[in-house]
């Protein structure tokens, strides 16, 4: 044990801002060491990728706390910090600049990075990703100078990225090597509706193709090749093709990783002195039926209070229902639970249409539900999640019945 009862939270996005205040929040009084190697305090993710991409929100607007409530944790905040390992036996953390802080309980929120495209000329001035606050500020200021965008990916964020670029007056394309948008965590009908929503806004949609290589175009344009045999000519392109992990700390200390590291429903890895939350988190879900690893924005904060009263010694189980969401042009997306190919569709309303509600049901039990612009409804579809109960079709149907009364 350390002198002072210390606990080191690594990572200072949304799972670490949040443990590090539920801390305080349960009545901790011993120090809280919370390193980040960004320059900016506790922030939030999702507007990144829209209002601070598109200019309309200050980076500050991402700030978890205000800078009175955040000086009042009493923290001892390393900013610009970068763990570089972890002795379990010695029980501290190293930091790259040869620092050791030593701590009773650590607490894991490192995150992940956004994924490049292991191909030809990846590193060319004019490619992005996108991931802290100082990608959006540099993407946001390209894509505002920028005629044509070309965007890699047609998930998530590769579709938040196109529709704030077509706000800043770009034309955008959309590359993605999947037969349809969101493939793997949608189902068919939902990846109609955002094609039906970009394309009518004006995207471009390129779907069973991939970029295999960036060149040098004229006038500091880049070419880029596709798998099918084109090439485009861009701007700027931005690459969102997924997240890895940041699990290599844990990893290198031997502690167990998959894709992420592996926790119980205590937010506890392999060490029971270690936990983890946020997108680095895996953690056994039964409504997935096996262990998951989160990346939204209501997992990174729930998940992180969970780990900061796990290390308290709190009797914690989290097993969260998932939940998803995402605004493009004027359409809110929101997902309970996770669609399955196996599950059968039951749409209320007109998919082609806001709002509208897609059911995903075993048998007469609903699973899953996404719904577009219709965020009071879900409230109740998610309750019928949870509950478990039966349903009839014809109910769910028929937006004549409310669905408080279901």
């Amino acid at each position: 044990m350390s002198a002072a009862p210390t606990i080191v939270i690594v990572g200072t996005g949304q799972a670490g801002g949040w443990a590090a205040k539920t801390l305080r929040d349960e009545g901790y009084a011993g120090r809280i060491v919370l390193l980040g190697d960004e320059a900016h305090p506790p922030h939030e993710r999702p507007p990144l990728s829209k209002a601070v991409l598109t200019g309309h929100a200050a980076p500050e607007s991402t700030h978890l706390f205000k800078a009175e409530a955040f000086a009042s944790l009493a923290l001892d905040v390393r900013s610009g910090a970068t763990a570089a390992a972890i002795d379990r036996d010695a029980k501290h953390v190293r930091l790259t600049d040869g620092d050791a802080i030593a701590y009773d309980k650590l607490i894991l929120c490192t995150g992940g990075r956004a994924r490049v495209l292991p191909i030809p000329g990846a590193d060319l001035p004019g490619i992005f990703t996108l991931r802290t606050i100082a990608d959006s500020l540099r993407t946001g200021e390209a894509i505002a100078a920028s005629k044509h965008v070309i965007v890699a990916g047609g998930g998530w964020i590769g579709l938040e990225v196109a529709a704030a670029a077509r706000k800043r007056g770009a034309a955008v394309t959309v590359v993605e090597m999947a037969s349809r948008l969101c493939e793997r965590t949608v189902p068919m009908e939902i990846s109609a509706f955002l094609e039906r929503l970009h394309r009518g806004h004006g995207v471009e949609i390129v779907l069973n193709s991939a970029i295999e290589a960036f060149a040098p175009g004229a006038s500091g344009a880049l070419a880029i090749r596709l798998s099918d045999g084109r090439t485009l000519t861009a701007d700027v392109c931005v690459v969102g093709v997924g997240l890895i992990a940041n699990d290599e700390l844990a990893r290198a200390a031997g502690i167990a990783c998959e894709n992420g590291v592996l926790v119980d429903h205590g937010c506890r890895s392999s060490d029971p002195d270690i936990f983890a939350a946020g997108d680095v988190a895996v953690a056994p879900n039964r409504w997935a039926g096996r262990r998951i690893r989160l990346e939204s924005w209501q997992n990174a904060q729930d998940q992180g209070i969970a780990a900061a009263r796990s290390a308290l010694g709190r009797e914690i189980h989290y097993e969260p229902l998932p939940w998803f969401w995402s605004d493009q042009f004027d359409a809110n997306v929101q997902i309970y639970g996770l669609p399955s190919p196996t599950h059968r569709a039951v749409i209320r309303g007109d998919a082609s249409a806001t709002p509208f509600l897609a059911f995903y049901l075993e048998s007469d039990r609903i699973k899953a539900a996404v719904g577009v612009n219709a965020a009071r409804d879900l409230r109740f579809a998610r309750r019928l999640i949870e509950q478990g109960k039966a349903v009839a079709d014809v109910q769910l149907q028929d937006p004549a019945v409310p669905m408080a009364k279901i």
